[in-house]
């Protein structure tokens, strides 16, 4: 499995969040602030849907803000999880479609919730590509480093899904 732990020339994000399109932001549960230092992040009322892929605790949201949570590792995902990534995207997309602020997070921000925000852009007619460039693009060069899911991007997620109930890889 790979992680931002056994990673260390991975560098922890500049900031708690990022706006990718308007409404749509990606993040983590900490971020390398001004100090240099690494510092937690905690989510208040600042969005109106919180998806968080890997739940810490103290790091909210707070009670009332609408919070879906679905852990996920940073490494293969089975079908199930797929199918779950899947309904995560378009349930940002439901919210972005009442005008409401969504907030997609992960530890750093980096490759799950980049996965989750990659399909919720496919979903609003990006191609897989454009996703992927945008993401680096708005949160970092770092966002999807996890090339098993921006394979998973470029195959689509529901053939990734289908070759993973298979027992195929998505590649």
């Amino acid at each position: 499995m790979r992680t931002r732990g056994s990673q260390p020339d991975v560098p922890a994000p500049e900031s708690p969040w990022s706006e990718i399109v308007p409404g749509l932001w990606m993040g983590g549960h900490e971020f390398r602030g001004g100090s240099g230092r690494l510092e937690s992040v905690a989510v208040h009322d600042e969005f109106d849907l919180v998806q968080t892929l890997l739940r810490l605790p103290g790091h909210g949201p707070d009670p009332g803000v609408a919070h879906q949570v679905w852990p996920i590792p940073d490494g293969p995902l089975d079908g199930t999880q797929l199918a779950g990534v899947m309904r995560l995207a378009q349930a940002a997309c439901d919210a972005l479609d009442s005008g409401e602020r969504v907030l997609v997070r992960c530890y750093s921000g980096y490759n799950r919730s980049g996965l989750v925000v990659g399909h919720a852009l496919v979903l609003r007619g990006y191609r897989a590509e454009e996703a992927i460039r945008l993401i680096r693009a708005r949160r970092s060069r770092w966002a999807l480093h996890n090339e098993l899911f921006a394979e998973y991007l470029r195959a689509g997620l529901a053939t990734a899904r289908l070759l993973e109930e298979l027992g195929e890889p998505a590649e």
